[in-house]
């Protein structure tokens, strides 16, 4: 079963804010939560690890 992380674990692994991570999901820029839950999402891990290293290389 693969990880999740809520926004606030995204926050601190990615070093980006809550506006900058909307902000880039809107412009396509950065992978969409899943719905967890009624009211929550949550980031799988494998979509993190793949943002992380694309911007590695980039």
């Amino acid at each position: 079963m693969e990880k999740h992380y809520r926004r606030a674990d995204v926050e601190a692994a990615t070093g980006l804010s809550r506006s900058t991570l909307y902000a880039m999901m809107d412009r396509g820029e950065f992978p969409r939560p899943k719905r967890i839950g009624r009211r929550a999402v949550a980031w799988s891990e494998s979509s993190i690890v793949d943002w992380l290293a694309q911007r590695a290389t980039a």
